[in-house]
């Protein structure tokens, strides 16, 4: 077994008695105080995110010559400098690579920021595509992301860094100056809640911790809560939700595809739009406070038509929740369905994402 990597904070969440396990290779902090504590956190106040494990790359060079353009799903050379899109690295059959994000840092200059376990393949896959004479590196081990998200994050950074970092709209980002090195902070995040990504250098990030921690406002929040929070606003988990043999078209995330463009996977997209899809993402809501979990069977009306691909018990609605994969014609809202695994069984119900609808995101 390859042995796990740590982030530059792994003595940190050893002395904070931090639960850690394997997550995408690394050794990652799961809960402090617990999931549900750290959950309220977030949707109260501030919470805390090591999210080091995140890998960055950078691209210098021309954006269409050197053949960015045509590596996602949606247009780099359309992104105006400072703001940062959302999309997908597919695969030849239209299956996703990875999800990631892509931020215009100038002209020439974009940073692709990926999940941890895609790291190396996503890297290896990106640079077969650009032609000769642009500059991509992997700076994923020189680099620290910190993530502060819960509507009190914007009053904690400003007052810590000025005011520049509270006029950031949602999804643009500034280049600045943080313990007196460069850095990036961008509004964006995963929870549904206001939130910022900081971006650094790695050997600041211990210092940066600590000093957002010092404010009585902020408490550190592991992976089991940013997974509750992530699925209650309905963002999907690579590796669980989409993967290379699931395509956005059947997870729902059609809106983050651009056909006016070139892509790796596109004729296989059209294909799909024109002949129909064997499987789509479906939500539901549980009749009780159970938790539907990975893997579990989703059955309508007797048969199993599709399987659960992530689920939680959500603190904010007081009932399981969760998404899966179903026969198109069974994601009707309003369907009863009934979720099964072995002797568990629990009625549910298809609703309309997300399931929480109140927070901070936007504020």
């Amino acid at each position: 077994m390859d042995q796990l990597q740590s982030t530059p904070l792994l003595a940190e969440h050893e002395r904070l008695k931090a639960l850690l396990a394997p997550f995408g290779g690394w050794n990652m902090p799961i809960q402090y105080e617990g999931i549900i504590a750290e959950h309220r956190w977030c949707r109260e106040k501030a919470a805390l995110f090591d999210i080091c494990h995140m890998g960055e790359f950078l691209y210098q060079g021309d954006i269409e010559a050197g053949g960015l353009e045509d590596v996602f799903t949606f247009s780099v050379k359309s992104i105006p400098i400072g703001r940062s899109r959302y999309g997908f690295l597919l695969n030849d059959a239209g299956g996703v690579i990875d999800d990631l994000i892509v931020f215009r840092l100038g002209e020439e200059e974009a940073m692709i920021v990926v999940n941890a376990a895609t790291i190396a393949n996503d890297f290896a896959v990106i640079r077969s595509r650009l032609k000769d004479g642009a500059l991509f590196a992997n700076v994923s081990a020189d680099t620290g992301k910190l993530d502060l998200q819960g509507p009190l994050a914007r009053q904690v950074l400003v007052e810590m860094f000025g005011p520049e970092i509270g006029q950031i709209p949602y999804f643009k980002f500034i280049r600045t100056t943080l313990l007196g090195v460069e850095a990036i902070v961008s509004r964006t995040g995963y929870t549904g809640e206001l939130g910022y990504e900081l971006f650094l250098p790695a050997d600041k990030v211990v210092e940066l911790w600590n000093l957002l921690l010092a404010d009585e406002r902020v408490k550190p929040a592991g992976l089991g809560a940013r997974d509750v929070l992530r699925l209650e606003v309905g963002y999907s988990l690579y590796g669980s939700d989409i993967d290379e043999v699931t395509t956005p078209l059947e997870a729902g995330l059609g809106a983050f595809v651009n056909f006016d463009k070139a892509f790796v996977g596109k004729e296989a997209l059209l294909k799909q739009q024109q002949q129909g899809l064997d499987k789509v993402k479906v939500a539901f809501q549980v009749g009780s406070r159970r938790s539907p979990r990975h893997h579990y069977e989703i059955c309508f009306e007797g048969e199993a038509v599709g399987t659960v691909t992530s689920g939680v018990f959500s603190p904010m609605l007081g009932c399981g929740v969760g998404i899966g994969f179903v026969r198109p014609d069974v994601a009707v809202l309003g369907a009863p369905l009934t979720i099964r695994h072995e002797k568990v069984s629990m009625e549910a119900t298809v609703v309309e994402l997300p399931f929480y609808k109140d927070g901070s995101l936007r504020s």
